[in-house]
């Protein structure tokens, strides 16, 4: 099964992965080198991230439960956190430079699952 985030018309991850558990919420992208076989990564349960041992930038979108956007911010470097926003239940992380300044707070994503 597949998941795809899209706004608007426009997919912005085709290839979502979703870390719902413990484990893959407390590892995230930590430790990898790039996304490889996936190009998001959905973490549930989820209103604060870091960005502690990685070894590349990336682009976040906190969001509410109904996917509405909360909070951007593009082009986080490693070795940094950020505030928690307590309106946000998850955290689309992306490649960075995938956002280009097009999704703003109050956006409606949508995340569609695929066979």
């Amino acid at each position: 099964m597949a998941n795809i985030i899209k706004f608007k018309d426009e997919v912005l991850c085709e290839n979502l992965k979703v870390a719902d558990d413990f484990i893959s919420r407390l590892i995230g992208l930590m430790f990898k080198k790039d996304m490889y076989g996936f190009d998001g990564l959905l973490i549930k349960q989820c209103n604060s991230i870091h960005t502690f041992f990685m070894r590349y930038a990336i682009d976040i979108i906190f969001l509410d439960k109904e996917y509405k956007v909360v909070k951007v911010i593009e082009d986080i470097k490693p070795w940094r956190a950020t505030l928690m926003y307590f309106k946000a239940s998850q955290v689309l992380e992306l490649k960075s430079g995938t956002l280009k300044s097009r999704i703003k707070k109050d956006d409606q994503l949508e995340m569609i699952c695929t066979n």
